[in-house]
C-alpha cells in the first residue's frame, strides 16, 4: 500500500497507508484528515484543494480543463496546486507529500 502524508497548515504531519485506488479527498475521510470536500468529488467546488510537494507534481496527470476552472476558485492557489478528488494514489505515488492550505472557499 503506498504512503502519503498529509502536512497540516501547522506543519504538523500525518502519514497514512490506504489501499491505491482511493483519491486523496476519500483518504483525508477515511482517516479523518481536515479536508472539506463540500461537494462530495463531484469536481463543483475547490474544497479539496492541496498543495502537491513540488517532487511529486510532475509525477500526477495533468489537469483537465474542468479541474483547471475549479482551481481558479481556490485560496492560496500555488503552482502545484490541485484538487484533492482528482488525485487516484498508485503505489506509483508511494511517499507523495500534500500540504492542506491554511483556508479554502467554498461557493456551495
Amino acid at each position: 500500500m503506498p504512503k502519503i502524508t498529509f502536512v497540516s497548515p501547522d506543519g504538523s504531519e500525518q502519514t497514512v497507508e490506504p489501499p491505491a485506488g482511493m483519491t486523496i479527498l476519500e483518504i483525508s475521510r477515511k482517516y479523518d484528515i481536515d479536508i472539506e470536500g463540500a461537494c462530495e468529488g463531484s469536481l463543483a467546488c475547490s474544497t479539496c484543494h492541496v498543495i502537491v510537494d513540488e517532487d511529486w507534481y510532475g509525477k500526477l496527470a495533468e489537469p483537465d480543463e474542468d479541474e483547471e476552472d475549479m482551481l481558479d476558485l481556490a485560496f492560496g492557489l500555488t503552482p502545484t496546486s490541485r484538487l484533492g478528488c482528482q488525485i487516484a494514489v498508485t503505489d506509483e505515488l508511494d511517499g507523495i507529500r500534500v500540504t492542506l492550505p491554511e483556508e479554502t472557499r467554498s461557493l456551495l
